[in-house]
């Protein structure tokens, strides 16, 4: 029982960094910039 720990507790740390990182790069690379635009542009016509 205690065996099956040792794999779960590093995967669920790398799960995590791995989504912090995802986190980050989506605030670097701007993608929370304006949120509120995308969401106006869906009912305007062209």
């Amino acid at each position: 029982m205690m065996d099956i720990l040792y794999l779960l507790v590093p995967m669920s740390v790398v799960i995590v960094f791995a989504i912090l990182a995802a986190l980050w790069w989506a605030i670097q690379s701007g993608q929370f910039d304006d949120i509120d635009r995308e969401g106006e542009r869906i009912l305007e016509d062209d």
